[in-house]
């Protein structure tokens, strides 16, 4: 049996320059008004209607595939079921207490204070007024990261380690 050589086939010779089309002249341009507006063609398609007929590409079955609980109507199953297995969030161990009632402190950092007025005490209210914290109501712990200018007095809000040292060098004070 004789193989068959594919031979490599090579072009010879020189290309032909293109022959230049003359341009246009500019044509003025069209002035958008919005009764002038529209989509672009094919930007939008028709819906598809499902289950109607093998010439639509997605007649018979209608995409559900074969039979069973979720080719019927209402046959979708509550989010997290397994098929009957147990279910992952009952097999895994439970330990501990979370309280719903926990008010997470809104954290401010030292180096924000300068933001406040010479003289004015901190309390939750004035940072609140000044946009360091979002509810006044709610606890409010302030943190030592950066540098304090002036003395602060402060009030009502609770001081980590670092923030009271700061703050006492400055010369301000911290009442509880």
């Amino acid at each position: 049996m004789a193989k068959a050589r594919a031979k490599a086939s090579k072009r010879t010779g020189t290309r032909k320059p293109r022959a230049r089309t003359p341009k246009a002249p500019k044509a003025e341009p069209v002035r958008l008004t919005l009764s002038g507006l529209r989509a672009p063609p094919g930007s939008h398609r028709a819906r598809i209607r499902k289950g109607r007929g093998p010439g639509s590409g997605i007649g018979k079955t209608a995409g559900r595939g074969g039979k069973g609980q979720t080719a019927r109507s209402g046959g979708q199953t509550r989010p997290g079921f397994e098929g009957g297995q147990m279910p992952l969030i009952r097999r895994i161990p439970k330990r501990g207490f979370t309280n719903p009632f926990k008010q997470p402190a809104q954290v401010v950092n030292v180096r924000h204070l300068g933001k406040l007025a010479e003289g004015v005490e901190v309390t939750p209210e004035t940072l609140f007024g000044a946009g360091l914290v979002r509810r006044p109501d709610r606890p409010v712990k302030l943190l030592g990261m950066g540098d304090v200018q002036r003395k602060f007095s402060v009030k009502g809000v609770t001081v980590s380690a670092s923030a009271r040292v700061k703050i006492e060098q400055a010369g301000g004070t911290i009442a509880s």
